[in-house]
């Protein structure tokens, strides 16, 4: 896809395999009702990128597809590279920086919270900031943008703890960071629960 502006959106995405995601979740209520939670987030984060003004980009845990979700007129395809989440978007932001672009913005694909108006003002507030943080309210972020690729911000974290959103903000302490809406990002039941959206999936 040419570049249509200098706005890049990543989309992190776990390939969506019976027994291989939402695991937290499926302790609870199954695997194939994880499943098919994830699935609807999956299409929520597709409907919600959409409606954004930016060139889109799918990266993939394990393989790319052809047929799914994410079709071709909307979002381009790549595959993440890396051994760890960390590495992996590192990866990706720098992919798309060599291609040119001058604001990107990374988001999860398990909000139900999630509305274009944040990533809207993430890239607005990047005119203004060095970087951009959403928090998820399980210690992570749910959104994380920048103009260039700052310094250890993907580096020696543990991933999928409650120390994420801290030990991210110590390595941008020198820099001008903006901070979306805190959100509910959905890996256990108890994440679940609140969103009467999300009742039929396992009542």
């Amino acid at each position: 896809m040419v570049l249509m502006n200098k706005n890049a959106l990543i989309i992190f995405t776990r390939n969506p395999e019976l027994g291989k995601c939402k695991t937290r979740l499926a302790k609870t209520i199954g695997d194939e009702a994880a499943l098919e939670v994830y699935k609807f987030l999956l299409q929520h984060t597709a409907n919600i990128s959409k409606q954004i003004e930016t060139n889109r980009y799918v990266f993939y845990s394990v393989k790319i597809h052809d047929n799914d979700i994410w079709d071709t007129d909307s979002f381009n395809k790549k595959l993440q590279k890396g051994e760890n989440l960390g590495e992996r978007m590192e990866n990706a932001f720098t992919e798309l920086f060599n291609l040119g672009y001058e604001k990107a913005v990374i988001i999860g694909s398990d909000l139900y919270d999630l509305e274009t108006r944040y990533i809207e003002e993430a890239y607005q507030k990047l005119d203004s900031h060095d970087a951009v943080m959403g928090p998820a309210l399980d210690g992570g972020y749910y959104l994380f943008g920048m103009k260039t690729l700052l310094p250890n911000v993907f580096k020696d974290k543990n991933w999928g703890t409650e120390t994420v959103f801290n030990d991210t903000t110590k390595n941008l302490k020198d820099y001008n960071i903006h901070l979306t809406k805190a959100l509910n990002d959905i890996d256990t039941f108890e994440d679940i629960k609140p969103y009467k959206a999300l009742e039929h999936f396992y009542k």
